[in-house]
């Protein structure tokens, strides 16, 4: 019985679309967050919504990197 080839889940045709998208999608969330910060008061925010935007936004930006280093040949 021969050992089957480790294949990834996601073609590889789709490294540098899912890469542009995640990173787009991150900095766009990382841009909500910062205005958010800038023009709301002291007073006014909420740490849930500061988690939430910096969680989404930090996995959107985690994978983003991660399919850039893929889509450019270093497989990591």
């Amino acid at each position: 019985m021969a050992a089957k080839a480790i294949s990834s889940p996601v073609p590889v045709d789709w490294y540098p679309t899912l890469a542009v998208f995640m990173v787009a999608v991150g900095l766009m969330f990382t841009a909500s967050f910062f205005i958010y910060e800038a023009t709301s008061s002291r007073r006014s925010r909420s740490l849930a919504k500061e988690i939430a935007t910096a969680a989404i936004a930090s996995v959107f930006l985690g994978f983003g990197s991660l399919f850039v280093l893929l889509a450019s040949g270093i497989y990591v």
